[in-house]
């Protein structure tokens, strides 16, 4: 209402003056996401951003619930694709509701708490979704170049391990580059240029010093982002030796058909996230921030969004085991019904 966001807008010019009369650490109220405003036909962008959750809720929730029903898939290959299924339901949960929500009520202000909460969780699952998708070509790996072992290797155990790890890990260094954002003052501005409470957009507003929150976002995106796609990279490199040392045609073939939709996965994934963060940490100028920014809105919400909606459609339905585990359900469903 209009009384609501009168409050706010005072509250925020009371937060600006007491911040500019004090050396405290002070936080505002909250943050407006301003992302979208510029943008010509919006109203189609959100129409489709509401398919494409549907899109990912659905699949995604059916792959779990075959996979969890189907006890034949209980196997480390498929706990790596629930794993990959739980992230991307998560990932696109924490964004586009709230932003189908700002384009239906018109209110883009979010607390400083929630802001941080939605920083947090968005991170950790879009840092999981790379990690998902380096253990999926761990798994490839170990199939391909070590069939002999690849039952003793990769157990459904060591699956479970790494994927808990990898989950410890990520949540841990997520909640420390979260928890230094505590550390900033904000009296310049509130307006965040996202679509979310996006890191680097949220601390370039602050008014005193950024440079740990700088050094976080930069090494963390090379451990979090990087060094999963440089595993992803030497594993295919192993993978595609190992295949080409194989004397059969067939066996060839057969080998390299059960990779391509996850390097489908990684090129959808890595190729837009990467050439966006190299060029917002590294490249980007002041004057070409200012220019791009709509664009790097545009792209990074495209390059979170579409990935967990396809997911599901190219890699883990199209899987025979999959296919098979749905028909089988549907046919039990029919029959009691």
């Amino acid at each position: 209402t209009s009384i609501s966001i009168f409050h706010r807008i005072i509250s925020t010019m009371i937060f600006q003056r007491t911040v500019l009369n004090s050396s405290a650490i002070i936080h505002p109220p909250g943050f407006y996401i301003i992302g979208f405003e510029t943008f010509p036909f919006i109203s189609v962008y959100f129409i489709f951003l509401a398919f494409v959750y549907g899109v990912t809720v659905l699949f995604n929730i059916l792959v779990i619930y075959v996979i969890a029903s189907t006890r034949c898939l209980h196997t480390p290959k498929f706990l790596a694709v629930v794993n990959l299924a739980v992230i991307d339901l998560f990932l696109n949960t924490c964004t586009i509701p709230s932003m189908i929500k700002i384009f239906l009520i018109q209110d883009n202000f979010i607390p400083f708490n929630l802001c941080l909460l939605q920083m947090y969780v968005y991170y950790v699952f879009a840092s999981l979704e790379s990690f998902a998708l380096a253990i999926l070509a761990y798994d490839r790996l170990i199939a391909i170049c070590f069939p002999l072992r690849h039952n003793s290797i990769n157990t459904v155990r060591s699956m479970c391990c790494i994927v808990s790890v990898s989950w410890i890990v990520n949540m841990g260094i997520t909640a420390f580059a979260t928890g230094i954002m505590t550390r900033l003052s904000f009296c310049r501005s509130v307006r965040v240029f996202s679509y979310f409470c996006d890191y680097a957009p949220v601390f370039r507003l602050a008014c005193n010093d950024n440079t740990m929150q700088w050094f976080a976002a930069t090494i963390f995106s090379i451990l979090l982002l990087f060094v999963p796609f440089t595993f992803v990279f030497l594993s295919y490199v192993s993978i595609l030796v190992t295949v080409f040392r194989m004397k059969s045609v067939d066996s060839r073939v057969k080998a390299l058909a059960t990779c391509a939709e996850h390097l489908i996965l990684v090129a959808i994934f890595y190729i837009p996230l990467i050439v966006i963060f190299t060029v917002g940490f590294f490249l980007g100028v002041v004057l070409f921030w200012v220019i791009w920014i709509d664009q790097r809105v545009l792209s990074l919400s495209l390059a979170s969004c579409i990935p967990p909606c396809i997911n599901p459609i190219v890699y883990s339905l199209k899987t025979k085991e999959i296919k098979t585990g749905a028909l089988t359900l549907f046919r039990k469903t029919k029959v009691i019904a």
